[in-house]
């Protein structure tokens, strides 16, 4: 019996965000629940960021993270997982770019391009937004995205207003996980 064998681990990284309600606990939960998972791993975290908000601008500032996992699963199955975990925390999608308890965006699976109708990788809009990349490039500088490395995407972005919440990748482990 081989075990394991028929699975192909792939790295994959992943923004989560939020702004209503305690999104930090709402990101740690997140990140703990695929950590305690056997088809997901939590690699990673980056710093916790507090930014403004972008594209609905009256509205509370987010706190914004990345992380890197490793997992068995397929993109569509996690972005289904992840969906699935918005809804754990009341995640609810009255208005884009609204206030939301949390949310999770898949930005890359190891070096796939793939374009469906429900997910686009790498992540369309993420080499435009310094709430990612800042974040990103903490984890992975060198990361090719779309020809260029993370840490020079995020250098080239606007970061005002951009300000570090929790300034170790440890924060996720840290949070207390009962209510």
């Amino acid at each position: 019996m081989s075990i394991g064998l028929d699975h192909h681990w792939e790295t994959a990284a992943l923004g989560l965000g939020g702004n209503i309600g305690d999104p930090a606990l709402a990101m740690a939960r997140a990140l703990q629940a695929l950590d305690a998972r056997k088809d997901c791993r939590v690699l990673a975290v980056s710093r916790l960021y507090l930014t403004p908000p972008w594209g609905k601008t009256d509205q509370a500032d987010f706190f914004n993270c990345c992380a890197l996992i490793e997992t068995e699963l397929e993109p569509e199955e996690l972005l289904d997982l992840c969906l699935a975990l918005e809804r754990e925390m009341k995640r609810v999608r009255a208005e884009r770019w609204g206030p939301r308890t949390l949310d999770i965006d898949l930005l890359t699976y190891g070096e796939r391009i793939e374009k469906s109708q429900s997910l686009e990788l790498p992540h369309p809009r993420m080499t435009e937004r310094a709430f990612v990349m800042l974040p990103l490039a903490d984890l992975a500088p060198q990361m090719m995205i779309e020809g260029r490395k993370a840490e020079s995407w995020a250098g080239s972005l606007n970061s005002t207003g951009i300000r570090i919440s929790k300034p170790d990748g440890l924060w996720w482990r840290q949070v207390a996980t009962s209510d």
